[in-house]
């Protein structure tokens, strides 16, 4: 069993954590930390885990998190970096939900987030744990930068093109719409059911923190520069996300669904649908799976539609799923059961 803890657990990540938990065979969550709600059962905070978790909420990791396998960060951005350093010194191994290790580059991420990096000598080990793309180095990491919502769709979304070198540097366009949870659970007025409902506005038009994710990782996948227009939008549902990728292709490809279903034959979270399909959020509601059709709409012009649910596979799930791998576990464990609808 693996014996595990969660910072920050009164998010919706940090619940996600917890109900994902709750179903995963070889998982045992010994520690939920929160200051605002240290003393509080977890099932008070979260009454959908009534009768799944049996934990208060507590202050900080009982003897600084020594003798767990692994710790989960569900903290926003500016926390994990100041404590992560401590628990790979005690072989804790670490998984961060939030921004803290995903950018390479210590500048890039104090322009991006507004403070200077507290711990840029472990950028470099931080493996960016998309798990479609790193399942070897993640069987091996102390420390996994989990990605970013939006910057998970896109990528599944362009991957095949960029690692078979048929994705042209420019125009790609990624246009995104996201459920109103990906702004977290604290009190927001724009967040409210009044100003969110019947309403969809984009925001980040100017420059948004996961555009510059999204560019480092497709450069690195491509093995050139990427120039992506990245344009996020909010929509009047809880949860889920719907990006509409337009990519340009250097020379046209003979059979661009193949590239697709080739590429993900052996991925259990990715699903490449029939070509000229049209996916749902709500097909994805509640799982760790992301859902692809591919349009071909002219010679040398590929649109790619990639559905997640941003708390699942967009945070909490992958994480989960990462876990997996760095313990030799199965991929999927955990995380098999259907989408929930209506």
């Amino acid at each position: 069993m693996i014996k595990a803890a969660i910072v920050g657990g009164t998010g919706y990540t940090g619940g996600e954590l917890l109900r994902l938990a709750a179903g995963h065979p070889q998982l045992s969550i010994e520690a939920v930390t929160s200051r605002q709600a240290a003393g509080t059962a977890v099932a008070d905070w979260f009454p959908h885990l009534r009768g799944h978790s049996t934990l208060d909420f507590v202050e900080s990791l009982p003897d600084g998190g020594r003798g767990l396998d692994v710790v989960f960060f569900a903290t926003p951005h500016g926390t994990a970096m100041h404590q992560v350093r401590a628990l790979l010194d005690s072989g804790v191994r670490v998984i961060d939900l939030s921004a803290d290790f995903r950018l390479r580059d210590a500048q890039c991420f104090a322009q991006w987030y507004g403070q200077p990096h507290a711990a840029p000598e472990l950028l470099a080990e931080a493996v960016y744990g998309l798990p479609e793309v790193a399942a070897s180095d993640l069987a091996t990491a102390r420390l996994v930068a989990c990605p970013g919502c939006y910057p998970t769709a896109v990528q599944l979304a362009l991957l095949p093109l960029a690692e078979a070198g048929y994705l042209a540097q420019a125009p790609i366009i990624a246009d995104c719409k996201s459920g109103v949870s990906g702004a977290g659970r604290s009190g927001k007025i724009p967040m409210l059911l009044a100003e969110a409902g019947e309403n969809v506005k984009a925001y980040g038009v100017d420059g948004h923190r996961h555009s510059v994710e999204i560019e480092q990782e497709v450069t690195r996948h491509a093995g050139q520069a990427a120039d992506i227009t990245f344009t996020p939008h909010l929509m009047p549902m809880a949860r889920g996300i719907h990006a509409t990728v337009y990519a340009t292709l250097k020379a046209p490809v003979a059979d661009v669904q193949a590239v697709y279903a080739q590429r993900y034959t052996e991925t259990p979270f990715v699903d490449v649908l029939p070509a000229g399909s049209h996916p749902e959020t709500r097909s994805v509601r509640g799982t760790n799976v992301c859902r692809l059709a591919v349009h071909v709409t002219r010679p040398g012009r590929v649109t790619v539609l990639s559905v997640i649910d941003n708390l699942v596979k967009g945070a909490s799930g992958q994480a989960i799923q990462a876990m997996n791998l760095m313990f030799g576990l199965d991929e999927a464990a955990g995380l098999t059961l259907p989408a929930a609808l209506p």
